[in-house]
């Protein structure tokens, strides 16, 4: 006799369609809300909330939260988790079809892994932003914070105006259902000053773009096509950095002064 099939449910269907994983572990719940520092008066806005599990103790926390949740089910059970909550506005909405706010916030989330990159390139280009706490697959939060010794082309592009922090991790067994792979939570913080003057990071930009290039996967080969050979040579040397130096192994703030010495 053939095994019956389980007909998938609209709930099912849902976490498949939006790479939902939710938490369920309270410990890990309360790692998340230590990282995330929300400031007491402030206005903080929570992506991918789900049920609730984070809303509450963030809303604890901060001045306002703005909670957003896409799927109709689980925002459902966010409106009634909140309802007792004055200072939550629970939304059913895509957070990545809202614009910023207009004054200084923070963003905290458990966000859809599947659309992690966008996320960050939202919170990146919010010009008021203060920082953004996110749940994210483990592998992209060392990727993305120089774990391994390897720093990503949008870690040092952006090192100057953020910083970019591993703050902890999460297991996978703190979901529900249970993912493949273990979380890390991902700290995008603004710098009160930027660490170079603003007026030179359009300059900064280029030349990051022109090492990542990807000339025999050396920094010097790329920045040889763009620059004099002898003064990337001196100003490799200057650094500490060999000519066959890959570019993903080149410290933030080693890019810092290269751009100084080559600029």
């Amino acid at each position: 006799m053939a095994p019956r099939r389980t007909r998938a449910t609209e709930r099912d269907r849902s976490r498949r369609a939006l790479s939902q994983n939710f938490l369920a572990d309270p410990a890990a719940v309360a790692r998340i809300v230590r990282a995330a520092r929300p400031d007491p008066a402030g206005l903080l806005l929570e992506v991918g909330a789900g049920r609730g599990s984070l809303t509450r103790p963030l809303a604890a926390r901060c001045g306002r939260l703005v909670a957003y949740e896409v799927d109709p089910l689980a925002a459902a059970e966010l409106t009634v988790a909140c309802a007792d909550l004055p200072t939550v506005s629970p939304r059913r909405a895509d957070f990545l079809a809202v614009p910023p706010p207009p004054e200084p916030f923070a963003v905290v989330g458990n966000i859809p892994w599947s659309l992690t990159a966008a996320v960050v390139r939202w919170c990146l280009a919010a010009d008021r932003l203060t920082s953004a706490t996110l749940l994210t697959q483990l592998e992209y939060a060392r990727k993305r914070t120089g774990h391994g010794g390897r720093w990503s082309r949008l870690t040092v592009l952006t090192w100057p105006e953020y910083a970019w922090r591993l703050a902890g991790t999460v297991p996978r067994t703190a979901f529900r259902p249970v993912p493949r792979v273990d979380a890390g939570i991902l700290r995008l913080e603004r710098r009160p000053e930027p660490l170079l003057p603003p007026g030179a990071l359009p300059a900064y930009r280029r030349l990051v773009e022109a090492g990542f290039g990807g000339v025999g996967g050396s920094l010097a080969a790329s920045l040889c096509r763009h620059l004099p050979r002898g003064r990337v040579y001196s100003a490799l040397r200057a650094v500490r950095l060999a000519p066959d130096a890959p570019v993903g192994e080149v410290w933030p703030e080693q890019w810092l002064t290269l751009f100084r010495l080559l600029r």
